[in-house]
């Protein structure tokens, strides 16, 4: 079974003992058995083991894993120490390993867990949304002040789970040199989601950790 190592193993034991993670974790082992699958089977839950639920202060949803060599480690829109980030709309883009910002307490959750080599979406379908949305719903409830950022369409499509008025949901177009121009640029969603928090007595996000800690 799945062993998390924090207040997650709790919060999801029924998930992961539920008929559909099961066929899941079957699909899955076949999968690494027979083709090249990213991340690596013992990252695929670094962001809930690298931000407890009792610590989450921010959300980021991504889709689903970089699917190129050495990129993905479980961090969403964060790649391994040393390996080149996919291009994002800015010059200097605030990517890289994020680890930094997961251990402030922002979890960075794929939509999708897993990814087969080169074939974006690849594992879409296959249980990942249903375990993810119940880690969403998990987080709609609980009772600190959580900020939602969501970024772009497949983010955005997870709103109608975050009911809760305690939380704040942040909404911008997604990172890529695609879209970046359409809404992210100027959405000011990182001091927005830090103003949100020290208005609630919670310790803002030191976003600046990656540059210092990555330098």
């Amino acid at each position: 079974m799945v062993n998390i190592g924090n207040d997650w193993d709790g919060i999801l034991a029924s998930e992961f003992s539920s008929p559909y993670y099961l066929e899941l974790r079957a699909f899955l082992k076949e999968e690494y058995r027979t083709r090249r699958i990213y991340p690596g089977m013992y990252d695929i839950f670094n962001a809930l083991k690298t931000t407890p639920f009792a610590s989450v202060k921010c959300v980021i949803l991504g889709q689903d894993p970089y699917h190129g060599a050495g990129q993905a480690h479980g961090l969403c829109f964060s790649v391994r120490p040393g390996v080149e980030p996919p291009p994002f709309g800015m010059p200097e883009p605030p990517t890289g390993d994020l680890t930094p910002w997961a251990k402030e307490g922002v979890l960075l959750l794929n939509t999708t867990l897993t990814v087969r080599e080169g074939q974006p979406q690849s594992h879409k379908g296959h249980g990942w949304e249903t375990l993810t949305d119940a880690i969403i719903r998990a987080l709609n409830g609980a009772d600190h002040p959580i900020v939602f950022l969501l970024w772009g369409s497949n983010a955005r499509s997870k709103k109608a789970l975050i009911t809760n008025p305690r939380h704040l949901i942040l909404e911008a177009a997604h990172p890529s040199p695609l879209s970046a121009y359409n809404g992210f640029f100027g959405c000011r969603h990182f001091s927005r989601a830090n103003d949100f928090l020290k208005s609630h007595g919670v310790a803002p996000v030191n976003w600046a950790a990656i540059a210092s800690e990555n330098a």
